[in-house]
């Protein structure tokens, strides 16, 4: 039963980690974009952005160079009796600028 459970979780968690990277790669800009449009779109989808600037420019002057995936938090249970899900609780990105 606990190679089971094992197995189980592992398939979940690369499955996670699919889906996953398919929305960074959908949330990630394509060329120079307004540091502001960026941060507030990746927010819209529900990630929680850290940014890593070099410079000491405004925000409205930054260029976006580049964003990674940051730590997915997710639990798997079956609460209420049901098959295991995969829920996730919190995504996070990192957006570079240049100001």
């Amino acid at each position: 039963m606990k190679s089971y459970r094992t197995t189980l979780f592992a398939a979940a968690v690369a499955t996670a980690a699919v889906l996953v990277s398919a929305g960074v790669a959908t949330a990630a800009p394509s060329g120079p974009s307004r540091a502001e449009d960026v941060v507030r779109t990746l927010e819209a989808d529900g990630y929680h952005v850290i940014v890593n600037r070099v410079g000491t420019g405004q925000l409205s002057s930054c260029t976006v160079t580049g964003v990674q995936p940051g730590q997915t938090y997710s639990t798997f249970d079956s609460r209420g009796g049901s098959s295991p899900a995969l829920t996730v609780l919190a995504k996070t990105m990192h957006v570079d600028l240049v100001c």
